[in-house]
């Protein structure tokens, strides 16, 4: 069987070094699949795929033959919403199954963080005082999960082993189901999902119905005192009614990973406010041999017309 010949990659972003990143494991997996940073394609023509991290505003426009844009992480609503990248170029992200177990250890830490009140017991232990705090039976706890895709599921997953009361609003029912959970599908699920919770975990996908979907009405539904895990996209959060729900007691606390301009500035209000818990969007990430092995094998069906197993559906933003 004759050898296929190399299909030609190029890395494209403005804040990251991806060949660092991936590189080693890349060129570790397969000699058929070439990437190479755009200072280094001689013929911009021989191109055919790129893998992505907030490329720049120009950064697809010389290669004409571009058939794929793969994004190394889950979120594919940066690469759906750039304006330079052709409709008929298909898109693509990584699904590291690795991923979806980070993200449910950083949602369940966060929660038991607030609700063991650990802040105050690092506090007490700085002071040298002895002062056991009281706890709840983690069953009394409502927490609302909003998103059940892979990430959601498994965040689902790691609330219910400690024991939390949860319910999660989903695009639809899923058929297993697990025993503890209650899950809401329809119009208004989120609405329902958030109605009294002690926790509000947002886990969705950012898309034109979900943008600035944490609003002043849906922190108004939750019990009051509630706290907020941000581990979906910046633009998801209505900045301002955050703070007026926080001012308000009608939130405590909030823990954000993502924000709608990353890095988040120095200047930025966030970082003085302790109420707010501030991580650089690290809920999880993809493991760079996942990385390679599904770049690899998405380039490799590029090349040879067939069906891209880690391809996303550009209608429904996923």
């Amino acid at each position: 069987m004759p050898e296929q010949a190399p299909i030609l990659g190029v890395y494209l972003s403005e804040t990251a070094d991806l060949d660092a990143l991936y590189g080693t494991a890349l060129r570790r997996c397969a000699s058929d699949v070439v990437l190479r940073h755009p200072g280094e394609i001689s013929d911009p023509a021989k191109v055919r795929f790129a893998i992505c991290w907030q490329p720049g505003a120009d950064a697809f426009a010389p290669y004409p033959n571009l058939g794929l844009a793969m994004s190394v992480a889950a979120g594919v609503d940066a690469l759906l919403a750039h304006p330079g990248l052709p409709d008929h170029v298909a898109v693509a992200r990584v699904r590291d199954p690795h991923q979806a177990d980070l993200m449910a250890g950083y949602a369940v830490h966060e929660v038991l963080h607030h609700e063991r009140r650990f802040a105050d017991m690092a506090r007490n232990a700085a002071a040298a005082h002895w002062a056991p705090l009281a706890m709840r039976a983690p069953a009394s706890v409502q927490v609302a999960v909003l998103g059940h895709g892979t990430m959601g599921r498994a965040v689902v997953g790691g609330l219910r082993a400690v024991g939390f009361a949860v319910r999660v609003a989903c695009r639809s029912a899923p058929q297993d189901q697990l025993p503890g959970v209650s899950y809401l599908s329809g119009p208004d699920a989120v609405l329902r999902a958030a109605e009294g919770a002690d926790y509000l975990v947002n886990v969705l996908p950012l898309t034109a119905e979900t943008e600035n979907l944490l609003d002043g009405d849906l922190f108004a539904r939750l019990s009051p005192g509630a706290v907020l895990v941000q581990i979906g996209r910046g633009e998801h959060l209505c900045e301002a009614d955050m703070m007026a729900a926080l001012d308000a007691g009608q939130l405590a606390a909030a823990t954000l990973d993502v924000f709608r301009e990353e890095p988040l500035p120095p200047s930025h209000r966030f970082w003085q406010d302790a109420r707010l818990r501030i991580t650089p969007h690290v809920a999880s990430d993809s493991l760079p041999e996942v990385v390679a092995r599904q770049v690899i094998d998405t380039a490799r069906a590029l090349r040879g017309g067939q069906p891209m197993a880690y391809a996303v559906d550009r209608a429904r933003g996923y």
